[in-house]
């Protein structure tokens, strides 16, 4: 009505001394003008407000208003890039998606988490603040650890089209004494926190140990914490730490430790009093490591250190917790983890602090080698030396470099956090 007055008084305005006939005329044209103006208002506010609009369930089809979300936006450094699973903006830059088909296409919400990043290794950075060993095994395994830039060089470590680490064995058909490969460690240390590990392949097959680990000063009087660990072609995955004397579980029951696993070794974790072999857990399931954990495309792997004690959980391929993906973490209401060594045999403060993070694949020695005429593990129905026709691992390392094609980790991420209150 007020577009139809204000067309009729501007249309009498611009028209002198109009007639009765004239009058009528003007009318009928002040009439259109408010009806095109209404319509244009109408049409102008159905586009001012369209973001804002719901749909009207007692609405006809052909009236139906829909709210329209903003695109979501990630910034990235490059534009081959996303990340595999959400970080907070004070992760390091150049993560990428791994092979898999998990990465989500928008960041997840969830709750503010008090777990904050303090260290973040993904995509083309990778391998930018991690340490590469060059000398002999510790562990008497027969490899040649090489430095970055041979590593690099031999394609050994690189960033692969997915955007993922790769850290592989050599495959060079025969080799004379020890077989080259790879093993890093974080430049970082940290005492408690949570570290998380994204993997889609790791080293399997006769002959390899691989690890992803933290570890102390003075081993072992930091402590050792084994997150993931196996030999040969084991498939359930066995976390185990290693402590200085006075550090034990409370008790080797399942039920009453709460956990997705069975203790192996017995329950005192003391390195010095057990042979090196410390207290650990075989997870009960067979896609926890190897090739089990390769047929499924990987998962993630959550190393949680407190003053309360230290868990381990593992997360298939798609069952990964939201948090986690949301890059931020909310380990209370994760389910029960694989292992866990509570403090009340073992003063966590006292037997562990300044860790780095490692990750290797070593060959043959102390574990693979003595376990190479074994079988009966989960994994392992055969031997390893009815498997290859080698009496020896040593042997079998020297003579077969093709059997090493799946002696490989591929890693789309790992993130250390700690506690912020």
């Amino acid at each position: 009505m007020q577009f139809f007055i204000l067309a009729l008084a501007t249309v009498l305005a611009l028209t002198p001394r109009p007639t009765n006939a004239t009058r009528t005329s003007l009318i009928s044209r002040a009439h259109k003008i408010a009806v095109k103006h209404s319509t244009g208002l109408a049409r102008d506010l159905r586009v001012a407000f369209a973001g804002i609009l719901i749909s009207d369930p007692q609405s006809s089809p052909s009236q139906k208003a829909y709210c329209v979300s903003p695109s979501s936006s990630t910034s990235s450094t490059s534009s081959s890039n996303s990340s595999s699973w959400a970080h907070p903006s004070s992760s390091v830059s150049g993560k990428a998606s791994p092979t898999g088909t998990h990465s989500p296409s928008a960041t997840p919400s969830a709750p503010p988490s008090p777990w904050q990043p303090i260290a973040t290794y993904s995509g083309a950075t990778f391998f930018n603040g991690w340490s590469f060993w060059n000398t002999a095994d510790p562990t008497h395994g027969n490899v040649q650890y090489l430095s970055q830039t041979d590593a690099q060089n031999a394609g050994l470590a690189q960033i692969n089209s997915a955007g993922n680490a790769v850290m592989r064995v050599d495959t060079t058909p025969t080799v004379s004494i020890n077989r080259s490969s790879v093993r890093i460690t974080t430049d970082l240390s940290f005492t408690e926190g949570l570290v998380i590990m994204d993997a889609v392949h790791m080293p399997t097959g006769c002959g390899t140990w691989p690890a992803f680990w933290s570890n102390g000063p003075n081993w072992p009087a930091g402590g050792e914490i084994d997150i993931i660990e196996g030999v040969n072609d084991y498939t359930n995955n066995q976390a185990t730490i290693h402590t200085s004397d006075g550090c034990s579980l409370p008790t080797s029951s399942t039920s009453q430790l709460n956990i997705q696993g069975t203790v192996v070794g017995g329950t005192n974790c003391a390195a010095d009093e057990t042979g090196n072999q410390g207290c650990g857990v075989r997870s009960f399931s067979n896609t926890t490591f190897g090739s089990g954990f390769n047929s499924i495309g990987g998962g993630v792997y959550a190393m949680l250190w407190q003053n309360s004690g230290i868990q381990i959980f593992f997360f298939p391929r798609g069952s990964i917790p939201s948090d986690i993906a949301a890059g931020a973490p909310q380990p209370n209401n994760w389910s029960a983890p694989m292992a866990n060594w509570p403090s009340t045999d073992c003063n966590m403060s006292s037997h562990f602090y300044n860790h780095s993070v490692i990750f290797d694949t070593t060959l043959c020695g102390d574990w693979a080698g003595s376990a190479w005429t074994g079988s009966g593990t989960p994994g392992q129905e055969q031997s390893c030396a009815q498997l290859t026709g080698y009496s020896t691992c040593a042997a079998f390392v020297q003579n077969s470099g093709s059997s090493f094609s799946d002696a490989y980790w591929e890693v789309s991420s790992m993130q250390i956090y700690q506690y912020q209150s």
